[in-house]
């Protein structure tokens, strides 16, 4: 069987870049990732790579599919993708896809009926589950019943799909340069985060200091922060030279819809700062939100040790985590209270 790919390629900062390539992709269907470059020993950008297959050629829904999958991994809302991967004999073609939008709308069909309406639900608890799966493989009868991998294994009617959901890299915004932030972002690049760093000193913010960062801006915060690109995959840590910088900065991303905004200081220095905001007309929820003075309470006393307190708060958020001490959790061990073995 022949067909053709249609590959899109973005880079940051860059217009996207398609090629039609053959051989087919067959049997894998639809597939994307999002990859992290190297160049010179440091990450250049973060790389998103969509492929669509189709027998025969690139049908108009396809290229819809991959238009979506391209707004949503450049900043737009989270879609979820689910594609035939095997198919019983006589079956819908291992290859047809569906795109499922939060807001419930759709691109493409698996063939409507009872496997499109399951494959449908599932895919939307999908977008909707917290932290979200981003690849998952589900098993289904024609009538739409969900079969285990290895029941499904035993016959040839089971169709295999699988359920991708596609959303913009995770980024931490770091505004602050200085010791904190330098901490802050070895520790976020390795928890698998994409980071960009601002400060108003260009000394403070060059690719030697953060040569782990994807981007890093120097100058004006307003101009900046106004034009940086801030959604629900946002988190955003305001750890400046001062209060004054750190209030500059929280005015331009307070109501900007981030995942969480936080910002250092004192008890006194952050309620001062919240107030003038206040002041000025600034949502009371939206100031309600920010998590200040920020990071866990862990005894935190060098820049080290408070870039792993803020870290910890971060995945905390994103993940759903409640934060405290995971011995807290454990049943008492006095008799009768402690699980045995078997439990």
């Amino acid at each position: 069987m022949t067909g053709w790919s249609l590959v899109i390629l973005t880079l940051p900062d860059r217009a996207p870049q398609a090629w039609a390539l053959t051989p087919s992709l067959e049997g894998l269907g639809y597939l994307w990732y999002v990859a992290r470059l190297r160049r010179t020993g440091r990450r250049s950008g973060v790389a998103i790579v969509s492929g669509v297959w189709h027998a025969g050629g690139v049908s108009e829904g396809s290229t819809s599919i991959a238009a979506e999958v391209l707004k949503a991994a450049r900043g737009g809302q989270a879609v979820a993708v689910a594609t035939v991967i095997t198919a019983p004999p006589g079956g819908l073609a291992a290859g047809l896809k569906l795109l499922l939008r939060v807001d419930g709308s759709m691109v493409g069909s698996l063939g409507g009926g009872a496997l499109e309406e399951a494959v449908v639900e599932d895919a939307s608890n999908a977008l909707n589950r917290t932290p979200r799966e981003a690849v998952q493989a589900i098993y289904y009868r024609a009538e739409g019943e969900r079969v285990h991998r290895l029941e499904a294994g035993q016959g040839d009617d089971a169709y295999e799909v699988m359920i991708e959901v596609v959303e913009a890299p995770v980024t931490l915004l770091i505004v602050g340069g200085g010791h904190i932030g330098l901490s802050l972002a070895t520790i976020a690049a390795h928890v698998g985060f994409s980071v960009a760093v601002l400060d108003d000193r260009a000394l403070f913010a060059n690719a030697e200091r953060f040569p782990m960062a994807d981007k890093v801006m120097s100058g004006d915060f307003h101009e900046h922060l106004s034009s940086f690109p801030i959604g629900q995959s946002t988190y955003i840590v305001l750890v400046s030279r001062g209060h004054k910088q750190d209030e500059t900065g929280l005015r331009e991303v307070v109501t900007r819809g981030a995942a969480y905004v936080g910002m250092i200081g004192s008890k006194r220095r952050v309620s001062t700062v919240l107030r003038h905001l206040a002041e000025e007309g600034y949502p009371l929820e939206a100031l309600e939100r920010v998590y200040t003075p920020v990071g866990f309470d862990i005894g935190a006393e060098t820049p080290e040790e408070i870039a792993v307190s803020i870290m910890a708060e971060i995945i905390a958020v994103r993940r759903g985590g409640k934060g405290g001490a995971m011995r807290d959790q454990r049943p008492s061990i006095r008799a009768g209270e402690m699980a045995t073995e078997s439990e």
